[in-house]
């Protein structure tokens, strides 16, 4: 039966998906998403469908002082506002990372700017962290968490800096947002390696890095002053694949200087002669793998690492995890493989378990 449904889906891609513009149908799917999120017995009825297609669950995987229902989680880009945390949990993500949200709302660069590249099973984007801003995404995390059961749902920030900030300046928006949204956070995740906005990734270099992470470190316990929450958030740093070893190495021995929780591996490519923006899918497996394995064996057994990457099989979850990683995410295969791709996947990484 999944392999039937499976089918429809690409023969749904292949006759209308791929022939709208690529933005266009990101952003009707995750309006779907949304709307079979919100509605309760909507989103029931889709998980049941979702878990019966699967054929049973996941490998139960421990992240961050949580036992999910198993190791894949949705990468930051899809969701970047957290309007549709609901729905992606009902298709079978066990976590959600959303964002990249910035201090101020921002429009991102002028499309076009998503291409697909469908012999490659790629992306390509140029988006520039289009999000309505650190503001609007702490209001509707609010509501996610009031509701009942809105901490049933595992939900990791991705910060990064407005595009009007000066790089010089980049601490202060890092601390703003993290000060506004690490107390309806699961993690926060320093977004310093997307390639879409300029100088960005020169955060990446330690001494800059530093400034950055702390600011985000110590923005997120401000947030969580007269919560009641004793744990601090964990705070993980996100790594570009196109940093070289010793940059690998530079930034773990900074987690590990400044005590948080781990980092994130892998972003976007700039490696390709497509255009501007970061590529993902299969391009960054071998990378991601070994940007995790690099990652372990210098921040040692404790430390988080999610890893992320050129996801599409279950073996591929099975190398991630293999490599170091504690949990993985995954973004482009979903929109290749369709709704029911996540669930299956994850059924399919516990039985080579």
């Amino acid at each position: 039966m999944t392999g039937s449904l499976l089918n429809v889906y690409q023969v749904l891609f292949d006759l209308l998906l791929r022939r709208l513009d690529p933005e266009q149908a990101h952003l009707m799917a995750h309006k779907l998403i949304e709307w079979a999120g919100r509605i309760a017995p909507a989103r029931a009825a889709l998980n049941l469908a979702v878990r019966w297609a699967a054929g049973g669950g996941g490998r139960p995987t421990y992240l961050l002082g949580r036992t999910l229902p198993g190791p894949l989680g949705l990468a930051a880009g899809f969701d970047k506002d957290a309007r549709a945390v609901l729905g992606l949990t009902a298709l079978g993500f066990s976590f959600v990372e959303v964002g990249t949200i910035t201090r101020y709302p921002q429009a991102g660069n002028t499309p076009p700017r998503l291409w697909r590249y469908v012999d490659q099973r790629a992306l390509r984007n140029a988006m520039g962290f289009n999000n309505a801003g650190a503001s609007q995404a702490e209001r509707t995390l609010r509501r996610l968490r009031a509701a009942p059961g809105g901490w049933n749902y595992m939900v990791g920030v991705n910060i990064g800096k407005s595009k009007v900030t000066p790089t010089a300046d980049a601490a202060a928006d890092y601390f703003a947002s993290a000060a506004r949204l690490a107390r309806y956070a699961d993690y926060l995740v320093v977004n310093v390696s997307s390639p879409n906005t300029p100088g960005l990734r020169d955060l990446q270099a330690a001494n800059a890095l530093r400034g950055v992470a702390e600011a985000a470190r110590d923005g997120a316990a401000r947030s969580l002053a007269g919560t009641g929450r004793r744990a601090p958030v964990p705070v993980l740093v996100k790594l570009a694949p196109d940093l070289p070893d010793e940059g690998v190495d530079d930034a773990a021995r900074l987690v590990l200087e400044l005590g948080l929780a781990g980092a994130v591996a892998v972003n976007t490519t700039i490696n390709h002669d497509l255009g501007p923006g970061g590529l993902s899918g299969p391009v960054l497996r071998e990378r991601g793998l070994a940007v995790v394995g690099r990652l372990r064996a210098a921040l040692g057994p404790e430390a988080t690492v999610i890893g992320v990457g050129g996801i599409t099989t279950p073996a591929d979850i099975t190398a991630y995890l293999e490599a170091g990683a504690n949990a993985v995410q995954a973004y482009t295969a979903f929109i290749y493989e369709g709704p029911f791709w996540p669930a299956r996947v994850q059924r399919g990484a516990a039985r080579l378990s």
